[in-house]
């Protein structure tokens, strides 16, 4: 490709028909200039050119990176869900096994409470004949006393009546259980 210096440089023979040489060096300046503005327009639109693809090569690289960040954060995204589901699992399978254990627990102490019971029945039923047997040896002793005392009652109801009575007339009574002989 020519550049502008090599249009001005330019040198021609000159022949005796040949062209007018003013014309011929006016018309070679028109070029010139022609030809320069549109050279240094090809230079400026080819750095321009070179910008934007620099422009364009950074933004495929955002691009790229954003893509990279973008699949990332889904994977991350994926990862964190999948984590969080495991977890979730765990805790699941933990509060299941607790659970289970306190059911466990409550059963036993059920259980112990029912053992506990049926021993509390089986005392208080205990205490209870024993009791029971206390009181009837009691209302025996008070019916023995009551006969006693009923029978030392006539005793002294006989003995007025004997002070009363002649002593052949009188009953006789033995002193040890009251009973008359």
């Amino acid at each position: 490709m020519l550049t502008p210096l090599d249009i001005e440089n330019q040198k021609f023979k000159k022949t005796a028909i040949g062209y007018d040489s003013k014309e011929v060096d006016k018309f070679l300046g028109k070029v010139l200039m022609s030809y320069e503005r549109v050279y240094k327009e090809n230079i400026e639109l080819k750095d321009k050119i070179t910008v934007l693809n620099d422009g364009i090569q950074y933004y495929k690289t955002m691009e790229k990176t954003l893509q990279d960040t973008l699949v990332s954060a889904e994977k991350s995204a994926s990862d964190v869900k999948s984590a969080a589901y495991k977890k979730a699992d765990a805790i699941e399978r933990e509060a299941e096994i607790r659970a289970k254990q306190q059911l466990d627990d409550a059963r036993n102490s059920l259980f112990e409470m029912n053992q506990q019971i049926t021993a509390l029945q089986k005392q208080y039923d205990a205490v209870k004949i024993e009791i029971s047997r206390i009181f009837k040896a009691q209302l025996e002793i008070l019916d023995r006393e009551t006969d006693h005392i009923n029978k030392l009652s006539s005793f002294e109801e006989a003995e007025v009546a004997a002070t009363k009575q002649k002593p052949e007339e009188l009953p006789l009574y033995s002193l040890d259980d009251g009973e008359r002989l």
